[in-house]
This record gives C-alpha cells, structure tokens and sequence, in this order.
C-alpha cells in the first residue's frame, strides 16, 4: 500500500516540519553560493536593490533567474523580451513535472494551501518530498519546512551577493558564474538510475554543446532541452 494512500496519515506533522529543515541543511551551501551568484549578476546588469529583492521573492526560480539575467539585454525590443521569455519558460519547464509529481503529497488540501506552496517549489524541496513520499510520514509538512527553510536562506544569500557584486565589481572572478553548472550536477546525483536512464542527460549535453560551440547564443538551452526530451522518449521502457 502506497504510504500516501494510509487514511490516518496526517496531512500536518509539526515533527515532519522539522525534519523537513533537517533534510534541507545538506543543501543550504550550494544554495548559498547560487543565491550569491544571483544577487551578484543583478548587480552586474543594474538592477536595483529593491527590484532584486521582488525579483527573488516573487519570481523564486534561481536557474530561471540567473538565466535571465546572463541574457539581460541592453535594451529592450519586443525581439529581445520574446527571446528572454522563451529562454526563461524553457529552464522553467521542468517545474510542470515537478509540481505535477507533488500532487499525491498534496491531495486533500484546499486550493488556497496548495498554490502558495507551488509557488515555493524548488528542486531540492521537490528531491526530499519524494523521498517523504516513498517513506512515509507527512510530506505536506516536510516539504513546507523545507522549503521555508530555502526561501530564508536564498533572500539572505541573494541579497548578500548584490551587496558583494556591488562592493567587487566583477563577480566572475571569483567563479560564481560557475555555480549553477556545478549546483545542478550536484542535484543529478540523487536522480542516478542506472546509465540507461542517465543517457538523455548526456545526449542533452552534447547538444547543448555543440549548438553552443556552433551558433552562440542561448540557444543551445532549447536545444538541450529539445533533444534531452526526445532521447527520453526513445529511451523510456516503463508501461
């Protein structure tokens, strides 16, 4: 029996909340360094403390948003915004899967919980309600504490990196264009199913390589995420 289907199973745990920030503190230091990347590259593009800090706590999407920001374009044309949006909406797209995968944690619980709580979704959240939901216990209350606990981490650490952009002047020195690279091979980790599995992440890679090396640009984001797709599809031997 599937531990998400137990009729006594409570949708709210206050223990299951801390342990939620328990299963969170591993993740916090490469959390760290990507809100610092952040924080850094609004800096860099000009955008405005206060507007930093809107960016981070309505849009809270750090790859989508670092993304965003690399590309930011010196000025802005109807050409210029579609290319962003279409950039952003591709790095983004994995959220409909993510969320998509929450529900059975979610079931059972009004509409106004549910939405703020989508609105906080992060990959790691995401990697340690799976576990919860494999487990047992309340993935509800583990994914809430959790995701609080990033949410607070990633408003001090973006926030400290605008400061340090600022005080720098030039953030890449100090590699921070290279932690969301490394920070999202760390979150494959986990996902590691065998290579068969893994081969649409490698084929993604390639092309994204080679669309890179090729035209420049961002499109190899669409590109790698077009062909890591389709591989799957070839590659998928589930019913």
């Amino acid at each position: 029996m599937n531990p998400n289907d137990r009729p006594d199973r409570p949708l709210w745990s206050r223990a299951d909340l801390e342990y939620g920030v328990r299963l969170a503190l591993p993740v916090l230091p490469g959390l760290t360094a990507f809100g610092l990347a952040v924080g850094a590259a609004a800096t860099a593009k000009g955008v405005s403390l206060l507007n930093s800090i809107l960016m981070n706590v309505l849009v809270f999407a750090g790859a989508s948003q670092l993304v965003a920001l690399e590309v930011w374009p010196q000025r802005f044309t109807l050409g210029a915004i579609a290319g962003l949006a279409v950039v952003v909406a591709t790095v983004n797209a994995r959220i409909l899967l993510i969320t998509a995968s929450l529900q059975p944690s979610f079931r059972g619980l009004p509409a106004w919980q549910v939405y703020p709580l989508l609105h906080i979704t992060t990959d790691p959240a995401w990697l340690i309600t799976m576990r919860a939901q494999r487990e047992g216990g309340s993935p509800v209350s583990i994914f809430l504490g959790a995701s609080v606990t990033f949410l607070a981490v990633w408003m001090a650490a973006s926030t400290a990196g605008y400061l340090f952009g600022a005080l720098t002047g030039d953030p890449h020195r100090f590699g921070l264009d290279l932690v969301m690279p490394i920070f999202f091979a760390a979150m494959l980790v986990p996902l590691w199913q065998g290579a068969r599995k893994a081969f649409p992440w490698f084929a993604a890679g390639a092309v994204a390589v080679a669309v890179q090396q090729l035209f420049g640009g961002w499109y190899f984001v669409v590109a790698g995420a077009v062909a890591g797709c389709v591989f799957a599809g070839f590659t998928d031997d589930s019913d």
